[in-house]
């Protein structure tokens, strides 16, 4: 189904799929294409919305009967590590941060198999294959860099590497008030030491460095196990109701699964405020 404003991008829904993060639901997304002169300006005012970027498309989940998924980013300024992210952090302090272009490479793809075999081999990348992983990391219209990290031998004990080892990737987006992260993937041994967590505590670091305010992390959903570690962050903001908000705590936002609590789709698309347009 398409949804259309005057002088603006086409809206279209996806057919339901089973929830990948509550059972026995259904997920819907409003998508629409990102490309031409304006990428740019429209993936900094859609992901200030609660939207997300795959590719060369911008999404935001619409359900039928729920609106549990819900943008999450971090106040870089306002941001204190707990005493176990600190941890996390010196654990790891032996990587280094290399940013890098857009660009997939056979070394960043093994790491990925790797890490899906481990920790998704059910979920719905698990049957990638080289060429598509190629487009998840090269088929972008906006500002984007591919984060990785890297150590030499014995410098972590979990990975007992050679030198230059490839120890997790980030395909980062910048956008005009923050970072991005698109996609994150580690090496599986590395799971003991947070190194997800590292991750999102990295680039917080890197965003402070840059004067960004935010880091925005994709999407928190109360009730979802896979989606806890994210409410660990201080300065945690939430997209619910069209506006952000600090997520205080976390059990407060467990009636979002209410199927009255769902706009109808034109309504959700009238309120997109977008960027100007050359008509």
């Amino acid at each position: 189904m398409r949804h259309t404003l005057p002088h603006a991008p086409q809206f279209y829904v996806t057919a339901p799929q089973p929830c990948p993060y509550l059972h026995g639901r259904a997920e819907r997304k409003l998508f629409t294409a990102l490309q031409g002169d304006n990428a740019g300006d429209l993936n900094n005012a859609l992901s200030r919305q609660g939207f997300r970027r795959s590719q060369n498309v911008l999404y935001r989940p619409s359900c039928e009967s729920c609106v549990a998924c819900m943008s999450a980013r971090i106040r870089v300024a306002d941001f204190l590590p707990s005493r176990t992210q600190r941890r996390i952090r010196a654990r790891n302090a032996p990587l280094r941060r290399l940013a890098t272009s857009a660009w997939a490479t056979e070394e960043q793809f093994e790491l990925f198999r790797r890490y899906l075999d481990s920790r998704h081999a059910d979920g719905g990348m698990a049957d990638m294959d080289i060429f598509e992983f190629a487009a998840m990391i090269e088929e972008t219209p906006v500002k984007t860099r591919v984060i990785e990290y890297r150590c030499d031998d014995d410098a972590i004990p979990e990975l007992a590497a050679g030198d230059d080892h490839l120890a997790g990737v980030c395909l980062t987006d910048v956008l005009d008030d923050g970072l991005s992260l698109v996609y994150s993937f580690y090496d599986p041994l590395l799971r003991p030491a947070s190194m997800g967590t590292y991750i999102i505590l990295d680039h917080i670091e890197i965003a402070r460095a840059a004067g960004l305010p935010y880091v925005y992390l994709g999407y928190w959903v109360p009730g979802s196990r896979k989606m806890d570690y994210k409410a660990r962050f201080s300065a945690l903001e939430i997209y619910k109701g069209g506006v952000w908000q600090d997520i205080g705590s976390p059990e407060a936002h467990s009636n979002e699964a209410h199927p009255l609590s769902v706009d109808p789709i034109v309504e959700q698309v009238a309120r997109i405020a977008l960027p100007q347009f050359d008509r």
